[in-house]
């Protein structure tokens, strides 16, 4: 297995970026504005906040990679 492939090639886009994208400014606003009240689901909430963010920016998701699922588009 390649792991400069498995660690930056781009296999999300489209509909799927701008959900991960959305999910992560609502996990981030919902903690911003307290709405989350226990400590469980706010840790929770901040992992996936903080996943969607980072896969969003990186275009890049490593289960997809491991599944051979690729939502971008070709270049």
């Amino acid at each position: 297995m390649d792991l400069k492939k498995l660690l930056l090639e781009e296999n999300v886009g489209g509909f799927d970026l701008m959900f991960r994208a959305l999910l992560g400014v609502l996990g981030i606003t919902a903690l911003a504005m307290n709405l989350v009240k226990s400590s469980p689901l706010k840790w929770i909430t901040a992992l996936i906040a903080a996943v969607g963010l980072f896969t969003s920016i990186t275009r890049h998701c490593s289960p997809y990679h491991l599944l051979g699922i690729n939502t971008a588009k070709k270049r």
